[in-house]
């Protein structure tokens, strides 16, 4: 197959957020959430993660089932449950929880699993 590129797990992302991100941190690409893999200046390239459990932030107040759709608090930059109400800039649908996280816990696994979300 003389157009295949390669898996899709990673791919290069431009950061024009404004700010620079730091290796791990949650990126929202179009519709889809990543890890960045290193850190990434304003304005330059460097390769993010579509696939995989990883350790991010998530919403203390939030109660979290093992195997829930989570949704990104952009504002909060931490991952909230799926009956929360959505604001501008937040992302649905796009992560799964990997494990069970109660009110309280600052932390938790999520896994991405190259999905398309919904962009409020």
């Amino acid at each position: 197959m003389n157009n295949y590129i390669k898996p899709g797990n990673t791919r290069t992302w431009v950061n024009t957020t404004g700010a620079a991100v730091v290796s791990g941190q949650v990126v929202v690409v179009g519709q889809q959430l990543a890890i960045a893999s290193a850190d990434i200046a304003d304005t330059a390239s460097g390769e993010v993660s579509f696939t995989g459990v990883f350790q991010v932030p998530k919403v203390s107040a939030a109660v979290i089932a093992h195997g829930e759709m989570v949704m990104f608090d952009s504002s909060a930059n931490a991952f909230d449950d799926n009956a929360a109400t959505p604001a501008t800039g937040d992302v649905s649908n796009a992560a799964i929880a990997a494990q069970a996280a109660g009110a309280g816990v600052l932390e938790m696994q999520v896994q991405f699993a190259n999905l398309l979300g919904a962009v409020t």
